[in-house]
């Protein structure tokens, strides 16, 4: 099966723009049935704090992936921003499987402190995975995290605990720290011997210029691809199989002892 990472120059705050320019991308990447799609963060707005014209209170955006993905039979890792019911945003990262039903809405768990993030977005409390599956074929264990969550590695051993073999990572991640997200993905990658795929924006919005640099990484820490800094869909193989063998011929990641185990 194949991972398609929508590489995306967000237009600031435009959901219908940004909605569209998904689908062109991800037609033209040809996805087959059962493949899997992963966007960027808040791809249908880009990082902006403005609750009130950002949120989607009408399951715009929701209704967008979950048409898509059906048309397209795929699953698609998706992105919104939510109202919490202490009415503050929620940085989410929406599956939706290819029959077009919500899989999965994992809230990031760790706002951008110094990025002000947290002055309006709650971070959530859940480490969580998803079926990457087709009717009755299953193909792995997909746990998701967003941009600032890379940097938190107690996370992504306890999706590993919850039976995650995959990482999707989606991203507004700015030029200036790209070298930290490339290692951050690779270790986390090697780590937990676990498939990444590392999705970033590129362009720049108000505030930050984004380096792009998207990429998926084997569970060897071996890099499957990369793109450069324009709008682009990553399109990879994913070899489920390959990882378990690995897992099984270099069980290094069941040495754990401080996380997950009774102390």
């Amino acid at each position: 099966m194949k991972a398609h990472l929508v590489q995306l120059d967000i237009r600031w705050e435009d959901k219908p723009a940004n909605r569209a320019a998904v689908e062109r991308l991800l037609r033209a990447a040809h996805p087959a049935p059962g493949d899997l799609a992963v966007l960027p963060e808040m791809f249908d707005t880009g990082f902006s704090f403005r609750l009130d014209h950002t949120a989607d209170t009408d399951n715009a955006t929701l209704g967008f992936l979950s048409a898509l993905a059906k048309d397209l039979r795929i699953t698609i890792h998706g992105a919104r921003t939510t109202i919490g019911p202490d009415n503050r945003g929620r940085n989410c990262a929406t599956i939706v499987g290819p029959d077009g039903a919500l899989l999965c809405e994992f809230e990031k768990i760790h706002p951008f402190t110094l990025g002000k993030e947290v002055e309006h977005f709650t971070g959530g409390d859940q480490v969580l995975t998803y079926p990457w599956a087709l009717g009755t074929e299953h193909w792995a264990l997909v746990s998701p995290a967003v941009c600032y969550d890379l940097r938190f590695p107690e996370l992504f051993r306890l999706g590993l605990l919850k039976g995650a073999e995959i990482y999707a990572v989606g991203a507004n991640w700015p030029a200036s720290r790209e070298a930290h997200r490339r290692a951050l993905s690779i270790a986390r990658a090697i780590e937990n011997q676990a498939f990444v795929l590392s999705v970033n924006r590129c362009g720049a919005d108000p505030h930050l210029e984004y380096g792009g640099g998207t990429i998926a990484i084997s569970p060897r820490g071996e890099i499957l691809g990369e793109l450069g800094k324009e709008e682009a869909v990553l399109s990879v193989e994913i070899d489920t199989d390959d990882l378990r063998r690995w897992r099984r011929t270099f069980p290094a990641w069941t040495d754990h002892r401080l996380i997950g185990r009774t102390q």
